[in-house]
């Protein structure tokens, strides 16, 4: 039973930018939650902290200016009041005889009355809070019994009975602590929207380049190398620098790819060749072994006779020999042919391109020939007389007309006539051999530049031949690669093959 595999599930993404933008948007969000609530916790305190000190400040620098004789001039009234309009501090100064010498608030009766309450039931602290007691001060928290409300104080005895108070309002302080976390609420706000918009924007910038890579990577997986990383922005950043490896690195797995492929091409050409080869000489031992069989075996017949002594005359003697002699004669033909296909169609001899006249060399194989024209009593023609000069392996060439013309010799039939002729076309020039007789059957016409096949196997077995000769034509035509070919007509079968003249 054949099993199949499960199908794999895609693992789902998220977005980068959507992942940056929330942690920076969380990451302000809590740093906002944070400020805020220390702000609510302990932003009190630190006003109380502040104003606390700017009382002890304002009360030292009252005493000090008492101790020194200072606290009528004008430098010391320049910085009490800058003290106190800064800090929403409210004083008072006392002399031994309870007269005002300082104030800093309109209502100076009321800030005596309060010094000499605290000096006079200081031991009373239902309504106080002491926060300290020092030499000759005492520091308080004291809530106004009339009002409700809560006030800072500073008070004590300095230099020869001078006395003084400094006060500030706590609710001062609640309403600025309040106002503050209003506005730090309303600026946190705001500050979170634009900080946003902000986050996204920029997000957006630094993962753009991002998913760019990641769209080119998908691509790169699906063995698609034409996307290519581009530097919009002019950066040079290490995405950038990332972008322009993955550029490369592209660049250099196509070209392997290619690389690889070409190399597959070539193995699977090399072992189509192999396997081509070894049909071929499968084939060619077959074949060989088929055309030598009957030659073989007449030579081993008459020789057997011979030796046996069948025929004793000597007219009998000779007939066995000449037979014997033109089988092996045959074989020896036949071998040389093979010899020549198995160099031409392996690539051991190589074309070597010569300019020479094909009309005189067509003549000059005629005049070779003639003999065996009178044998067949055949009729030549070939009235070409302008020279004609072309690109070729002479020799090579040469026998391929010998093979077109002793295939003519050996088919002619009825009035037996053999043509030959040589035509310009263009840049080409066209050689063919025409002899009269049967013309070759249609479903012999694509086979017979195969190694070793006969139309007619009686008449060839006649001539003595091996079916050779018209392969041998086939594989030099095509080693030159230069056209070749054969036309029927009704009396008779023309073979042809091309040189170029240029």
């Amino acid at each position: 039973m054949k099993k199949t595999d499960a199908p794999i599930e895609k693992t789902k993404t998220h977005s980068i930018r959507f992942e940056i933008s929330s942690a920076f948007i969380f990451t302000l969000i809590m740093a906002f939650g944070f400020c805020l609530v220390i702000n609510l916790f302990f932003m009190e305190q630190f006003y109380v902290q502040n104003k606390r000190e700017a009382i002890i400040q304002a009360y030292r620098s009252i005493a000090q200016a008492i101790s020194d004789g200072d606290i009528t001039s004008e430098e010391f009234d320049v910085e009490i009041t800058h003290i106190c309009e800064r800090y929403n501090i409210e004083m008072i100064v006392l002399d031994a005889d309870s007269l005002t010498i300082k104030s800093s608030a309109n209502n100076a009766e009321q800030l005596t009355k309060i010094l000499w309450d605290n000096i006079l039931d200081s031991d009373n602290n239902n309504d106080k809070e002491i926060i300290d007691i020092g030499e000759g001060y005492t520091l308080q928290i004291e809530k106004d019994r009339a009002t409700g409300r809560k006030y800072l104080e500073m008070w004590g005895v300095v230099g020869a009975g001078n006395l003084i108070l400094v006060r500030s309002t706590m609710e001062s302080i609640k309403d600025s602590v309040s106002i503050s976390n209003t506005f730090m609420a309303y600026v946190g706000v705001i500050a979170i929207v634009v900080g946003s918009v902000v986050i996204l924007y920029i997000s957006k910038k630094i993962t753009d380049p991002i998913k760019r890579l990641y769209l080119i990577s998908d691509k790169m997986k699906n063995l698609n190398f034409e996307a290519k990383y581009e530097n919009t922005e002019n950066y040079n950043n290490e995405i950038d620098i990332l972008g322009q490896n993955m550029n490369e690195l592209s660049e250099t797995l196509e070209q392997t790819i290619k690389e690889l492929k070409n190399a597959n091409i070539t193995l699977k050409q090399d072992i189509a060749q192999k396997e081509e080869i070894d049909e071929m000489r499968k084939e060619f031992l077959s074949n060989v072994s088929h055309e030598l069989k009957t030659p073989i075996a007449l030579i081993q017949g008459y020789a057997e006779g011979l030796r046996e002594g069948i025929n004793d005359d000597p007219e009998s003697r000779d007939f066995y020999c000449d037979v014997i002699m033109d089988e092996a004669s045959k074989m020896n033909m036949m071998v040389k042919k093979l010899l020549t296909l198995n160099q031409l169609e392996f690539g051991n001899e190589k074309a070597n391109m010569d300019r020479f006249d094909i009309v005189e060399m067509v003549r000059n194989y005629i005049k070779s020939a003639e003999l065996l024209a009178r044998q067949k009593e055949a009729t030549i023609q070939f009235d070409v007389e302008e020279s004609i000069f072309v690109w070729g392996d002479e020799f090579k060439v040469e026998e391929v007309l010998q093979n077109y013309y002793s295939n003519a010799l050996n088919h002619i039939d009825g009035e037996k006539i053999i043509e030959i002729k040589v035509v310009k076309l263009d840049n080409h020039a066209r050689v063919s051999v025409f002899n009269t007789g049967k013309p070759i059957p249609k479903e012999s016409i694509g086979h017979i530049w195969e190694k070793f096949y006969k139309v007619d196997k009686a008449r060839t077995r006649e001539y003595g031949g091996s079916g050779v000769g018209l392969s041998i034509v086939k594989a030099i035509m095509e080693s030159m690669n230069q056209a070749y070919g054969v036309i029927n007509y009704d009396n008779g079968v023309e073979f042809y093959f091309e040189l170029e003249t240029e």
